[in-house]
């Protein structure tokens, strides 16, 4: 059994990073280069136009905060993979704990010979998701998987059907995500009959509704039981912060509110913190900037550093309600993913890799503000930790109309990829600029990044 499964007792004071890639922008050919258009050539040969890519330039490496494409390019990484790389690309201790899993052995299935690794996963999910309950876990592989089975379990465990999301919600592509979805294009369109008995309620937006936390919770809670009924509602499905919508963030109060009325009629209230989980906002789990304990959360993305794995945690009561057999999957909980999340976990506490998410929110807010002062184009400023949004506003109407402007995101993320910036769109609107590093960028990283940003906006 490798060492990685044993938690430190004593960790030593981190030591400085060892990156094998230089942290530095650098654009040595057009933007995408010859290596990259060849293997775009290549691409649509072969693979479905379903499958679209942000930027058509291949990546030969990733390390720290930098992407390096086949042509030499270096990129500042301000995506992290929508948010998966969270502790930093190819983090040393993530990669040695994988290869070192590869060689005693790679797949057994847990459904039929298990292995300690799944066990400590768990274990370390039990001890870092909000709430000082029992909790209970079921490893799968992906974060719309993740979904689906929060869903079921929560429909085992209250015998009800329906399930009931908020507006602006991105959960996934499955044919149950995608209904759960707000935006239906791209990820629904043509894709029906959807799934039924899934309900989307009004959410709490504080830049565009102007409610308080209280009155923005009491439109919800009206909606769920006028138009769903409680008797027949088996969850509530939410992102602390709202991740494809464009990094919403509720107002105050918002999230304990639902709590309450979900705990008071038997709901089950799922935290979807598949993008704002694992340390990204400066805590473990973003509901923890809220003061809200979730009966379920889900997690995925961030979790492994990379590989794919993903979990569902909750109350034991509600976990256990499954028969056995009723939950699992070839592939969930592959030891090779256990043992990258376990290095995860350690690394986040070996590092004091909570700070880093604070850092980084101190830094991009200071920056961004000092845009917002420059250009109003930007109406609003939002986020935790290393996970901050501008939503960007046609010139003149920030303060009053704020009428979403999609065409300078796209201008501006264009812009950026020429010179070196990969950077992520969001929004119901398309008119939001998502900020999703690692938390390994650095300031001096984040700075150059904002001053191509600058630059961008007064291009336009």
């Amino acid at each position: 059994m490798t060492d990685t499964l044993t938690p430190s007792t004593n960790p030593s004071t981190p030591a400085a990073p060892v990156y094998t890639v230089t942290q530095e922008r650098k654009i040595v050919t057009a933007i995408p280069g010859p290596k990259s258009a060849e293997l775009q050539a290549r691409r649509l040969a072969t693979v479905s136009g379903g499958v679209a890519s942000a930027l058509p330039v291949y990546i030969k490496k990733a390390n720290g905060a930098i992407l390096v494409d086949v042509d030499g390019n270096q990129f500042i990484d301000l995506g992290a993979g929508i948010g998966v790389t969270t502790i930093g690309h190819t983090e040393t201790s993530v990669v040695a704990a994988a290869v070192a899993q590869t060689q005693d052995f790679i797949h057994t299935l847990f459904t039929i010979t298990p292995y300690e690794e799944y066990v400590r996963v768990c274990e370390l999910l039990a001890e870092h998701t909000p709430g000082d309950f029992p909790k209970k876990s079921v490893l799968i592989n992906s974060g719309a998987e993740a979904v689906e089975n929060g869903v079921k379990i929560a429909r085992k465990y209250t015998g009800r059907r329906a399930v009931a999301v908020l507006d602006h919600a991105y959960h996934g592509r499955t044919v149950l995500t995608m209904a759960m979805n707000y935006k239906a294009m791209p990820y629904a369109t043509g894709y029906g009959p959807l799934a039924s008995d899934v309900y989307h309620a009004p959410s709490s937006y504080p830049y565009h509704d102007g409610l308080s936390g209280a009155d923005a919770a009491a439109r919800t809670i009206a909606y769920l039981e006028k138009v769903v009924g409680p008797t027949d509602l088996a969850c509530l499905v939410v992102e602390p912060i709202q991740g494809e919508g464009g990094f919403m963030v509720p107002a105050e109060g918002f999230f304990t509110a639902l709590q309450t009325w979900c705990t008071a009629n038997g709901v089950v209230m799922i935290a979807d913190e598949i993008q704002s989980g694992m340390a990204r906002t400066g805590k473990y789990y973003a509901s923890e900037h809220f003061g809200w304990t979730p009966d379920l959360v889900l997690t995925a993305k961030g979790i492994a550093g990379g590989m794919p794995l993903a979990a569902v945690t909750g109350r034991a009561e509600i976990m256990d309600a499954s028969q056995p057999g009723g939950l699992g999957g070839t592939f969930g909980g592959n030891p090779v993913s256990c043992a990258a999340a376990i290095a995860v976990f350690e690394s986040i506490e070996r590092n004091d890799l909570l700070a880093e998410g604070a850092r980084i929110e101190k830094t991009l807010r200071a920056g961004l503000g000092a845009l917002k002062d420059k250009h109003d184009i930007i109406g609003d400023i939002r986020g935790r930790g290393a996970m901050i949004a501008i939503e960007l506003v046609q010139p003149g109407t920030g303060d009053t109309t704020k009428e979403p402007n999609s065409a300078a995101v796209s201008k501006i993320s264009a812009y950026a990829a020429q010179h070196g910036v990969l950077l992520l769109t969001a929004g119901t609107y398309g008119n939001v600029l998502r900020f999703l590093p690692s938390l390994a960028v650095t300031d001096v990283l984040l700075a150059d990044a904002l001053s191509v940003i600058d630059d961008a906006i007064a291009a336009l």
